[in-house]
């Protein structure tokens, strides 16, 4: 397994979050809500796309309704 992409939300597009999910790596992402810091796993098994947050995890079957759930929660860059 390779080693996961740990990032602050904001510093990478919506695309390289998405590579980065397709080759297999997980992605853990630092956001702040509510005043205090939280991890976000992203993570791709290969069929399903997963959004695992501290109080939910969302299931995503395509590139598509992950890339729409990154985008909703300020998870990438606007680029």
């Amino acid at each position: 397994m390779s080693e996961p992409l740990v990032v602050n939300a904001g510093d990478r597009s919506v695309g390289e979050l998405l590579a980065a999910l397709d080759e297999g790596r997980r992605v853990t992402v630092r956001t702040e809500f509510l005043g205090s810091e939280h991890e976000v796993t992203l993570r791709h098994d290969g069929d399903i796309y997963y959004c695992d947050t501290p109080t939910r995890l969302h299931r995503h079957e395509t590139a598509a309704e992950m890339r729409e759930c990154i985008e909703n929660q300020g998870y990438a860059s606007d680029a």
